[in-house]
C-alpha cells in the first residue's frame, strides 16, 4: 500500500515537472513573439531559410541587436541556425510555432463553450 502511494506520489511530482517545462516553454515562445522585430523576422523565416546578415538588413539597428534578438528566437525554440562556411543561417521550426497555436485554439474552444452557455442561459432566462 505504502509502495503504491509512493509511486502515485511520483507520477504527480512528474505530471507537475512536466506541465511546469510545457508553461516555461510557451512563455518563452510568447516573450518572443512580443517584440515586433522578432515577428518580423519569423515573417521572414515562413518563406524559407536565409542568412543571418539579410535577416537584418530591413532593420534600423545593428548586428548585435539582431543578434541578440535571435538568441531570443533560438532560445525559445522558434528558430534553428546553421552555418556553413563563414555564413550562419536561421530557419524557422514550425512545431515550436505550432505548441503555441495549440494552446490558443484550446483557449478559444474553451471560451467559445463558456460564450454558448452563458447565451443558453440569457435565452433561458428571457422566455
Amino acid at each position: 500500500m505504502k509502495n503504491r502511494l509512493q509511486a502515485r506520489s511520483r507520477a504527480g511530482l512528474t505530471r507537475r515537472r512536466v506541465l511546469v517545462r510545457q508553461s516555461d516553454s510557451l512563455d518563452e515562445v510568447f516573450g518572443a513573439l512580443s517584440d515586433p522585430i522578432r515577428r518580423a523576422i519569423l515573417t521572414r523565416l515562413a518563406q524559407g531559410e536565409c542568412p543571418v546578415s539579410t535577416l537584418g538588413e530591413p532593420f534600423a539597428v545593428s548586428p548585435p541587436a539582431i543578434s541578440k534578438h535571435l538568441r531570443v528566437l533560438e532560445n525559445s525554440g522558434l528558430i534553428a541556425r546553421r552555418k556553413s562556411g563563414r555564413v550562419h543561417y536561421c530557419r524557422l521550426r514550425t512545431d515550436t510555432l505550432c505548441r503555441g497555436g495549440d494552446w490558443i485554439q484550446q483557449l478559444s474552444a474553451f471560451w467559445e463553450q463558456q460564450f454558448d452557455a452563458l447565451a443558453k442561459y440569457l435565452d433561458q432566462e428571457q422566455s
